[in-house]
């Protein structure tokens, strides 16, 4: 970053340069800055963008706007006192590492920590990695989970990864699989759920999805029976598209909530579960495999089961077996 001189003994920061390098190609202009501006609330980054103080090669441009090597932009001086009042830099958060190279970094998400920041939510686990390693020069959600789901998150390191592993969810070449136990036995061994969602907001305007497929968008799951005893199923699911709470929303579909699952599920159900010794949802994204960016070779990424749900599902399921 270039700093813009001021006169001497001048109040308060300076303008600045940022150069786009191969890091930013294609990159939308506010998602670039939001990234680089560390600390500085996305609606003050909207807000210098609008009003024309942020140029790109010296002209006005959208925040929409699609940035190529090259580009310079300018900053203009943005005060620690202009930030949100209740805002603060996100802090640094070093995750399990269940794969790295130059290209992917794949991390063990735990339960209750939402991806990215939004809703309610300060900073999420990208906002708070980045923190963790202020000499990335780019990292990206290659795809997300629902705050209450454990598991293998993604994050790219290069442009042209997150380009290639978009590309591969597009094309449904990546694999990825969880592990859920539900209400009730299930009957088929396997079974393919084609139930189109549709998003909405509850009266507390709490993002929801439901089953409509006259207007929701195509969503695909198969479900394999792993387990299953007198109350409860253990499953693999395997996601054939990438809607929001899909799994979740599926399985209510068929008449198998998953357990722990406070906004689907069966609340008085899982009152009681909490005295069993589950107190969250048994969903977990335990694998993923991809082509790499880089060598097209295939990488499979796994995760265990964390100890809360690897201790319910031993005492439910303890042969593993269906009966």
């Amino acid at each position: 970053m270039e700093v813009e001189g001021k006169a001497p003994g001048s109040p308060g920061p300076a303008v600045s340069w940022l150069e786009v390098d191969e890091s930013g190609e294609g990159q939308r202009l506010d998602n670039f800055l939001v990234a680089r501006l560390k600390g500085v609330p996305k609606s003050h980054v909207y807000r210098i963008v609008r009003s024309g103080e942020v140029r790109v090669n010296s002209g006005r441009v959208e925040a929409s706007h699609r940035l190529a090597i090259g580009d310079r932009i300018r900053v203009p001086p943005i005060r620690v006192a202009e930030r949100e009042a209740g805002d603060s830099p996100a802090p640094a958060l070093e995750l399990p590492v269940l794969f790295e190279d130059d290209y992917i970094l794949a991390v063990d998400k735990p339960a209750g920590l939402a991806v990215h920041g939004g809703s309610g939510v300060s900073h999420g686990a990208i906002e708070r990695i980045r923190a963790g390693r202020p000499d990335a020069r780019f990292l990206e959600l290659v795809h997300r989970l629902d705050r209450e789901t454990s598991g293998v998150l993604l994050i790219a390191k290069r442009r042209s990864a997150l380009t290639a592993l978009h590309e591969d969810l597009r094309e449904r070449a990546m694999d990825k699989r969880y592990l859920a136990a539900v209400i009730g036995r299930v009957r088929d061994a396997k079974r393919l759920v084609k139930a189109g969602l549709r998003k909405y907001a509850n009266s507390a305007n709490e993002k929801r999805v439901a089953i409509d497929d006259r207007e929701g968008q195509e969503a695909q799951t198969v479900f394999r029976r792993l387990a299953r005893n007198e109350e409860f199923s253990l499953l693999e699911a395997e996601l054939l598209t990438g809607r929001t709470h899909q799994i979740r929303a599926h399985l209510v579909h068929i008449g198998h909530p998953i357990l722990g699952d406070d906004k689907y599920g069966d609340f008085e159900l899982n009152r009681a579960l909490r005295k069993r010794g589950l107190r969250r949802m048994f969903l977990h994204a335990a694998s993923i495999a991809f082509d790499h960016p880089a060598t097209g070779e295939r990488v499979q990424v796994r995760s265990p089961l964390p100890k809360e749900l690897e201790a319910f599902r031993a005492a439910q399921f303890p042969d593993g077996q269906s009966t």
